[in-house]
């Protein structure tokens, strides 16, 4: 009898512990960047908004929470995430190896190649070589950022900065040669705009998922894999219902999607 009372007092304190440390998804903080139009801006207002940011309003919705978003850095997102600042992260972030090695990812929600952006006329063709001495601008901890040093690190000068924005003055005002962007934001915050007329691209689409991952996805800690599932089955749901495409068209005019 001592005996079958000391377990089921165990089984008590289990049970216990168990609803005091499980997680409540009632209410997901979502880490976002504010600086990346058109993914994700502030308006002169002071509201965030966005694709990213209307994407990230729609996901949580659809997997039954409440959303808190939490703006931050881009180069110090992920540090933001494990350090608990935030439950996940939707800031145009590319599901790539080495990305995963420090979080968990959900499927893309969108899927768009990144190009070089020079001023009009500079090179008449793009290749490697034609590019060696030029200085290029990058935004800092980005798959950008990644892939010229690991191809173009010794043949030409590279300028990192904090926010794509600053990559683009730096650009208008002749500090750089060229830009390597995600093609979509430097067409939305760029060249589409009365300072970037004097600019175009130059090159292919560059797509290697050994850089460009396979899309852009929800970042989440590791160990929060009911997350993982419910964001999921958020991006899902808004897929299925039309929601998605509804957010796309106010964007875009295209399928950012991707196959």
């Amino acid at each position: 009898m001592k005996k079958l009372l000391i377990s089921l007092i165990a089984l008590s304190f289990i049970l216990t512990a168990g609803n005091v440390f499980a997680k409540d998804w009632k209410k997901i903080r979502v880490g976002v960047e504010g600086a990346y139009p058109p993914f994700s801006f502030v308006t002169p207002e002071g509201e965030l908004a966005g694709f990213d940011i209307e994407i990230a309003k729609a996901v949580v919705k659809a997997a039954g929470a409440e959303i808190e978003l939490v703006t931050s850095d881009y180069d110090g997102i992920i540090p933001a995430l494990l350090a608990k600042k935030f439950d996940c992260i939707i800031a145009s972030l590319s599901i790539t190896e080495k990305r995963k090695k420090k979080v968990a990812f959900t499927d893309k929600y969108y899927n768009t190649p990144a190009k070089f952006v020079q001023k009009k006329g500079m090179i008449a063709t793009y290749s490697k070589d034609a590019i060696k001495g030029k200085t290029i601008g990058v935004q800092r901890a980005t798959i950008h950022e990644d892939f010229i040093r690991d191809n173009f690190g010794k043949d030409v000068t590279i300028k990192s900065y904090g926010t794509q924005d600053e990559v683009y003055l730096d650009m208008q005002s002749g500090r750089l040669d060229m830009l390597f962007a995600d093609s979509v934001a430097a067409t939305e915050g760029f060249l589409m705009k009365a300072e970037g007329k004097n600019f175009e691209f130059i090159g292919p689409d560059f797509t290697d998922p050994k850089w460009f991952g396979t899309g852009v996805g929800i970042a989440i800690r590791k160990a929060d894999t009911d997350l993982v599932d419910a964001l999921n089955a958020g991006i899902a749901k808004i897929r299925a219902d039309g929601t998605y495409k509804k957010i796309q068209d106010k964007y875009f005019d295209f399928n950012v999607y991707g196959d």
